[in-house]
């Protein structure tokens, strides 16, 4: 058992997780952790487990070996809810739905913070107006401004961001950038996969490189 201390346990503690797709070894073993004021940054080539990663952290995957620990506890459906907040590839949005509803309705299942207010949200990622635009009208970046807003309306304290400047131009990018550090500032933490051509703000940043040929350890930055 890492850690007795639910109080002094990192956000996620994870201990020689691996994960191997038809036999074939995708990383591990994995020994890292993220602290609350903390972001990491997981780097590596086309291939290298980075989203696997992140979906195995968040529960969408069945890691092979290793133990994942969230706030001092197993990892399990129930901890994963309350404590991660998981950004995809996808922006995970219900196309003939509007830009509230999406929220309205994304919130509604995986809760949100009460000190903000959908319209706020909406505000903070640059879609103030678009509030009744059905998703499925919405540009490529635009999309992913609602799926940040969502992440920003989001309760969880840790973070799992996968790629979150694709599709954003320079200013969604520092958007994403100030979202990020604000986070950070209020005590959560996050897990970004990048090809290392932007970064988080730099905040207890560290690195974890993977390479998709063995084990690989964070390197502080």
């Amino acid at each position: 058992m890492p850690h007795t201390s639910a109080a002094a346990a990192p956000l996620i503690d994870v201990r020689g997780l691996g994960f191997a797709r038809n036999d074939r070894p995708v990383f591990g073993p994995l020994d890292f952790s993220v602290e609350a004021g903390e972001a990491m940054l997981v780097q590596g080539g086309n291939g290298a487990g980075k989203t696997t990663l992140l979906r195995v952290l968040a529960g969408l995957l069945d890691g092979e070996r290793g133990e994942v620990w969230i706030s001092g506890t197993p990892a399990g459906p129930s901890s994963r809810a309350a404590h991660l907040a998981y950004l995809g590839h996808l922006p995970g949005l219900k196309a003939d739905l509007g830009a509230l509803e999406n929220l309205q309705y994304l919130c509604g299942l995986l809760g949100r913070r009460p000190s903000i207010g959908y319209a706020d949200a909406l505000a903070i990622v640059g879609l103030a107006g678009y509030e009744d635009a059905l998703a499925r009208t919405l540009s490529a970046g635009q999309r992913k401004r609602l799926s940040l807003a969502r992440l920003w309306l989001s309760p969880a304290p840790l973070w799992l961001l996968d790629e979150p400047y694709a599709n954003l131009d320079l200013p969604g990018i520092e958007l994403v950038n100030r979202m990020v550090r604000a986070h950070l500032d209020a005590g959560g933490g996050a897990l970004v996969t990048t090809h290392g051509a932007y970064a988080a703000p730099p905040v207890r940043t560290r690195l974890l490189l993977l390479d998709g040929a063995g084990p690989a350890q964070p390197e502080g930055a």
